[in-house]
């Protein structure tokens, strides 16, 4: 077995269409490093495979696995009672060794069979097997030459030998292992590690307005923001007018003072501040001292995944030690719910532990459950430690110090197996049996849950429920719906999609990757290209949800997240819900009549950079990003789909005329993409590209100028141009110009594309036509209105011509028949269809105006392209904790506090998890109810049978009845037609009033009814109205559920 010498570190190019998302987490020198770094992973197991899975999507220089055991069945023992102590069938081995494994395997070496799987994840990361011989573990001569080393699966004894070496060689050194629904990690970087940016937030930005001349100068921003700074911050300046001496300077230790303001140190040797001014967080090094693990034995310094357990890394901490000694000696691992085993377990634990106090129910689970492997624990724990390895690669976020423990005993079932129900069978899910029983297995099995969405959430979702053997009984069943099909850049992060995948539907793809990796799962999985919404409530209607156990959502949108909220209300199902920012995850689990819903509680709405900022002061790249993204569609998009319209309409323009405001300006653009601009050749496109250019850059900014001159004052004598309003300058076109050019060249294309010319990226020939263009001189005009406040009216374009002169000079669409432009849709993923290299020059080419460090291609498209930066290892982890609240809802657990909605940061890192929150309690009279309560009518009853026992059952008076956005009656409705409207089945009243045609298939439907207490005074006896204590009228409406007709 020889080490890995001559691995070599070459810096290689990044596939940003590969890495995309990835990068907008981690960052090119990031993701450069990590490409220099060689790993090491020692077990081929589950927990061993599933970090080797997420470095190697992640993008490594290579990945080297150690596992030279047989996959095959090795019968150690002589007793069945302890057979699965030795070790389990080859069954288990298969779902839970790893997921990569076929039967096919058996009598071949773990990492061997694995290792071409892995390497199909990522054709840029070399997968390589150590080799090595059955029963010849791991030894230091093998580990040289690897920059980490992860250790899975192996004795302490081994660790600490491994350890020392490493610890003495400055190699990083990490190692794990799971027992059931435990896990525990354990990091050594080295005694001097060096983390560059410990948290991974974009440096903090602000413009200031003052700086004092003082020993301890106070800088003093804008306040329209808070500048977001901590004492200990270091921060440069740029742009400050006066006092030079700040701009680029070496970074300043500041301290905080107020929201708006912060001390910098001594100033006193510079100039005179003047104006102006941006501060910039500069992020410092930090060096972070690691003990070895010998050493971190015996004084651990734990990290908390979670403070309501702030007593359980002690007690894990001596017994996984315990569990380790423990096999040592007996050459098997403690068995399933043995109460000897778990007693000499506890014996050891508290021996080491010593005068620390242990919790000997947990370290009973802990034998108990000693040689058991749950898959969502695996999730856990492998996207952690994955992320880990990747800090240790790339020296991005803050490694975890030192020992991490976690566990989810909450996730055990409600009834406590017995040690006869946790013995092997000989099934594919003996280890997780081992945890559970078999009578808790079967009700995995026959669970029925529907997964929406198959993207990178999804795809770690169905692996997971295929390891567990979700739905892979006889009464099992999952449904799995996307619409999208598979692009290039889901290959990063969504692992059942390979190359040879692109451009199919995700579901299908997910589905049959699953099911190969679970036989058990095949005819199990049903896969829908249909989105879910209003729709498709024909597919996803009652018989659909009826026979469902759960909805799982995996969705990257708030709308369809809201959606399916509303239906797991309605058909009172839980939800699952989960999402992923980066090194960020969240999790919610809503469960009927205990928590509230997840569209409960909604975050604050992004704030919104106003439209006079965007369109005249723009003061930072995000403003002009936002401009440029506003102008693609303003020139590629909406002027084709007005000529369509105009083509295809009849009677558009009076149509449009009806609007007023801009409409005027719309009818002009059609004239022109018609007539005055039409090209007919590429060469027409390049010279329309040039004259774009001259108005946006050059005209718009001299009008600007016009209107409000550099030496402007506000009306109270102030230069109107300072704080946020950058004065801004004409550019001057030169074709030498490389931003310049890429404007031309890619306007130019996107605008043949528009009339179907074929486009050209011969730099000679757009040098050539853009430099012999002939650009009219502009003067400005003197009635220009500049929108400077929001609530300025939208400024508006001057046209020279009337509007009847215009519309004279459009062709009857009659003339043009058949004819149409295509417009561009916007696709931020496609490098070569101009798009993105727009925005970008666009962009740039505004910031140039204003002064405005300009941004590269790659942050652009982030922006532009709206993307949610994402990585593998966040992913997998958020995923295993969703399944660990499925384990919770396939138990059908009752108590609020059985479960818990959980929030990750893998770059700090930190783990939070809470209660959820209980469902709101509402009343009316002596009623409580809460939003998942009805009432339910059945029989298709009339209005006049539903307001009748409200007021015979409740005593309420029904005020108003809708249904969706129709009023189908109110106490207002003028009396013939209520009379008429009461007498109405429900179904009738419905299309009557909506005018619409319910379904057939529609068989129930939701009625909002408004009602009131006739009981409660709100006058008194003179008609003045009566107010509470809190001086609000007293109403005699009331609050009711909703009701669900039955038609």
């Amino acid at each position: 077995m020889a080490a890995q010498q001559n691995m070599d570190v070459d810096e290689v190019a990044i596939d940003e269409g590969l890495y995309s998302r990835q990068l907008y987490v981690l960052g090119h020198e990031a993701m450069k490093r990590m490409a220099a770094s060689n790993v090491l992973i020692v077990g081929a197991r589950g927990l061993g495979t599933e970090i080797a899975k997420n470095i190697v999507l992640a993008g490594v220089k290579s990945v080297t696995l150690y596992d030279p055991e047989l996959v095959q069945v090795e019968d150690l023992g002589t007793q069945a009672s302890c057979r699965l102590s030795l070790l389990l069938s080859f069954n288990a081995q298969l779902s839970f060794l790893k997921f990569f494994l076929r039967a096919e395997d058996i009598g071949k070496p773990r990492a061997a069979v694995t290792v071409p799987r892995l390497a199909e994840l990522n054709t840029y990361v070399p997968v390589r097997d150590l080799g090595g011989s059955a029963g010849q573990p791991i030894t230091v001569e093998a580990v040289k030459g690897f920059q980490v080393v992860v250790l899975t699966d192996v004795p302490l004894s081994k660790q600490l030998e491994i350890n020392d070496w490493t610890h003495a060689n400055d190699v990083h050194f990490i190692s794990a292992n799971t027992h059931g629904l435990f896990g525990s990690a354990f990091n050594d970087f080295g005694p001097k590690f060096t983390c560059v940016d410990p948290t991974g937030e974009q440096p903090l930005t602000g413009m200031i307005v003052e700086v004092e001349k003082e020993k301890e100068a106070l800088v003093t921003c804008l306040d329209e923001t808070r500048h977001g700074l901590e004492d200990g911050m270091f921060v440069t300046f740029s742009e400050v007018k006066g006092m030079e001496e700040l701009n680029g300077c070496e970074p300043r230790k500041i301290t905080v003072k107020g929201p708006y303001t912060f001390t910098i140190g001594d100033t006193t040797g510079f100039g005179n501040y003047v104006s102006e001014g941006i501060f910039t967080q500069v992020k410092m090094p930090k060096i972070i001292e690691f003990k070895s693990l010998r050493e971190s034995l015996k004084s651990p310094e734990y990290f908390f995944t979670d403070f309501g357990k702030f007593d359980r890394p002690a007690t894990l901490h001596a017994g996984f030690q315990a569990i380790s000694a423990f096999q040592e000696k007996n050459g098997r691992l403690p068995r399933p719910r043995n109460a000897e085993d778990a007693k000499a377990v506890a014996a050891t634990a508290k021996n080491l532990a010593g005068e620390e106090e242990v919790n000997e129910k947990v370290l009973e689970e802990l034998s108990y459950q000693a040689s058991g492997e749950v898959s969502p624990i695996i999730a856990v724990m492998g996207g952690f430690i994955a992320q880990e390895v990747l800090k240790a690669c790339s020296a991005k976020f803050h490694p975890m110090v030192q020992h991490m423990y976690f566990d989810s005993l909450e996730s055990m079932p409600s009834e406590v197996p017995s040690e006869a129900d946790c013995a092997p069978s000989g099934s594919r899910y003996d280890r997780q049996i081992a945890v559970f029983g078999k009578k808790f297995q079967e009700k995995i099995g026959n669970h029925r849950q529907f997964l929406v969405g198959s993207g990178a959430i999804g795809c770690e979702m169905l692996k997971n429920w295929s390891m567990m053997g979700v739905a892979s009984g006889p009464n099992g069943l999952i449904h799995v719906t996307d619409l999208d099909t598979i692009e290039k850049s889901n290959l990063n992060r969504q692992f059942l999609f390979r190359p040879k995948d692109l451009g199919k539907f995700k579901s299908e793809v997910a589905g049959v990757a699953v099911s190969e990796m679970n036989p058990d799962l095949k005819g199990k999985i049903v896969s829908h290209q249909d989105g879910v919404g209003p729709d498709s409530e024909h597919i996803y209607g009652d018989e659909f949800f009826g026979a469902l156990d759960g909805v799982t959502n995996a969705l990257d949108n708030i709308k369809a997240r809201l959606y399916m909220d509303q239906r797991c209300v309605f058909y009172e199902k839980p939800l699952l819900e989960s999402g992923t920012l980066g090194t960020k995850g969240n999790t919610q689990v809503v469960v009927p009549h205990l928590t509230e819903s997840y569209g409960s509680s909604q975050d604050p709405p992004e704030k919104e950079t106003p439209s006079c900022t965007v369109k005249n002061f723009p003061n930072a790249i995000q403003h002009t990003i936002e401009w440029s993204r506003k102008k693609f569609d303003a020139l590629f998009v909406n002027p084709a789909q007005n000529v369509n319209a105009y083509l295809s309409e009849p009677n558009y323009i009076e149509q449009t005329l009806k609007y007023g405001g801009q409409q005027t300006e719309k009818i002009a653009q059609i004239r022109d993409f018609l007539v005055t601009a039409k090209p007919l050749t590429f060469e027409e496109c390049i010279v329309w590209a040039r004259l774009q250019f001259e108005e946006d850059y050059g005209n718009s900014i001299k009008q600007l100028l016009f209107s409000l001159p550099k030496d402007a004052k506000t009306s109270s004598g102030q230069p109107f141009w300072s704080g946020p309003k950058r004065a801004p300058d004409p550019l001057k076109f030169d074709s030498s110009d490389p931003t310049h050019l890429d404007y031309i060249i890619s306007a130019a294309n996107l605008h043949a594309f528009n009339y179907g010319l074929r486009g050209d990226t011969d730099v000679a020939l757009f040098k050539k036509v853009a430099d012999s263009a002939v650009v009219p001189e502009f003067t400005p005009k003197t009635n220009v209105k500049i929108q400077i406040t929001e609530s300025d009216a939208p400024q508006e374009g001057q046209l020279e011509e009337s509007l009847e002169e215009i519309i004279a000079k459009l062709p009857p669409p009659s003339s043009l028949a058949g004819y149409r432009l295509t417009p561009v849709e916007f696709e931020k993923d496609d490098d070569t269809n101009h798009h993105i290299d727009f925005i970008t020059a666009a962009s740039n080419l505004r910031a140039m105006n204003y002064g405005i460090n300009p941004a590269d291609r790659h942050n652009t498209k982030q922006i532009a392209g709206k993307i949610i930066p994402a990585i593998a290892t966040t992913t997998a982890l958020v995923t295993g904790l969703v399944c660990l609240e499925l384990y919770k809802i396939i138990d059908n657990k009752t108590k609020l506090e059985d479960y818990k909605n959980g929030f990750v940061n893998l770059a700090l890192p930190f783990f939070g998890f809470s209660e959820p929150i209980a469902a709101p309690k509402k009343k009316y009279g002596s009623t409580e109810w809460t939003l998942w309560d009805r009432f339910v009518f059945d029989n298709n009853p009339t209005l006049d049978e539903i307001m009748t026992w409200f007021k015979k059952n409740h005593g309420l008076d029904v005020t108003m009845v809708s249904q969706g956005v129709s009023m189908l009656w109110s106490s207002w409705t003028n009396q013939a037609k209520s009379k008429e409207r009461r007498k109405m089945p429900m179904r009738q009243l419905i299309e009557t009033v909506s005018k619409t045609v319910v379904p057939a298939t529609t068989k129930q439907v939701v009625v909002e009814v408004m009602a009131e207490d006739p009981s409660i005074q709100t006058e008194d006896d003179n008609g003045v109205p009566i107010v509470d204590k809190e001086g609000n009228a007293v109403t005699a409406d009331v609050d009711i559920p909703f009701i669900v007709v039955r038609i």
